[in-house]
């Protein structure tokens, strides 16, 4: 498997200029949905106990209470407190995730991080003829793009640390941005310069 690198020239022009916003965007409403939303308190309503008067109205010369779990005793509810109902998720157009992932992928072109290659298969399914693979581009962390990915390149790449390989209906400007390199068969290249 010859790997070629994509420069930035080679790629259609509608993939140069794009403002970085449009992935700054994308990234952070892409964080924000993968929040787990579990952050709870619980009110005065419910919390267990404080049924009864701590004490008579009047006479104890002390301010007057009508239960020891309102927010100002220990072990009292939670004034304002998070509850797990908040939404997180924020809104991105479509148009603005085409130009996110366009910008990241031209990213890797300009420096010199593409990598395309006919097919990415590993015959033998062996992780170690993976890895030779892997250490021939000679890169810090990569993300492998397949059309779709067949059994024996799956069980041969899924144990070598810092490498994702991924479909290519799963890509996204996230996952582009965060690897090093992008390595694609030349179908997918073709169809993500199509699309545009």
């Amino acid at each position: 498997m010859g790997a070629k690198v994509v420069k930035l020239d080679e790629l259609p022009k509608d993939f140069m200029d794009i403002n970085p916003h449009n992935l700054y965007l994308y990234c952070k409403a892409y964080l924000a949905s993968q929040r787990a939303n579990s952050a709870h308190t619980k009110n005065r309503s419910a919390v267990s106990g404080g049924g009864k008067k701590p004490f008579s109205q009047k006479g104890g010369g002390r301010a007057r209470q009508g239960s020891i779990r309102a927010p100002q005793f220990r072990g009292g509810g939670v004034v304002f407190g998070p509850s797990n109902g908040k939404n997180y998720n924020q809104k991105v157009n479509k148009k603005q995730k085409r130009l996110a992932l366009k910008y990241a992928i031209s990213e890797h072109a300009k420096n010199g991080t593409l990598f395309v290659l006919d097919s990415i298969v590993v015959e033998s399914g062996k992780t170690r003829d993976a890895k030779r693979f892997v250490d021939s581009l000679n890169q810090r962390n990569i993300l492998i793009v397949k059309s779709s990915i067949d059994e024996k390149s799956y069980l041969a790449f899924r144990n070598i640390p810092n490498v994702c390989l991924i479909e290519l209906n799963e890509l996204n400007a996230y996952l582009t941005a965060k690897y090093h390199s992008l390595v694609v068969e030349k179908a997918v290249l073709d169809k993500l310069t199509k699309e545009s």
